[in-house]
């Protein structure tokens, strides 16, 4: 399986709502780390459950509902 997928669109997300990792993490109730951002931002395959926390922190410091596939294409 290949865990390398390439950029992601959550990076456009973030920069358009000039948002950095740290505000994700800080945001998150799930308890999200910066390198769980950075991997999910550059494109490395995430855990479902990962992936649903770095949601919830999204749509927390952003106050929209984004849906798992406007962050991942995979």
């Amino acid at each position: 399986m290949e865990r390398n997928l390439g950029e992601q669109p959550i990076k456009e997300i973030l920069e358009k709502h000039s948002l950095k990792s740290h505000d994700l993490v800080v945001a998150s109730e799930g308890k999200i780390t910066h390198k769980m951002v950075s991997r999910a931002v550059k494109g490395r395959w995430l855990t479902p459950p990962t992936r649903r926390k770095i949601l919830s922190a999204l749509n927390k410091s952003c106050q929209k509902e984004f849906a798992l596939k406007d962050l991942f294409n995979y």
